[in-house]
């Protein structure tokens, strides 16, 4: 019986640990795409702010994500990503800096 036990605790913190890191991703993910969707705009009230975002409609419990857009090079601008989720008593947290490339549009010169 022990080893059934401790075979089946093994197999549900491994599960919990991928079901984790999955939900990870998918919110370092959505970040991004959030940033590089609202850089589109020149919006300048971003800029310099951490933002929480809501994941609910995600539907990941126990979870948080904020973003800091700042400054980049050339026509890039750093994303800076943290993200929070939680499953029993396991917790994965996340901080990392991104680069995004943002390409404006060009405005034609017709008169």
């Amino acid at each position: 019986m022990f080893v059934l036990t401790e075979g089946a605790n093994t197999m549900l913190f491994q599960s919990n640990t991928a079901y984790l890191e999955a939900v990870q991703r998918n919110l370092v993910t959505s970040s991004l795409s959030w940033a590089k969707h609202n850089l589109k705009g020149d919006k300048e009230e971003i800029f310099h702010k951490t933002i929480e975002l809501d994941v609910t409609d995600l539907n990941i419990q126990d979870a948080n994500l904020s973003i800091v857009i700042g400054p980049g090079r050339d026509k890039e601008v750093e994303v800076e990503v943290s993200t929070l989720c939680s499953r029993g008593r396991r917790t994965l947290r996340h901080h990392d800096k991104y680069k995004i490339r943002v390409y404006h549009k060009r405005q034609s010169n017709k008169t």
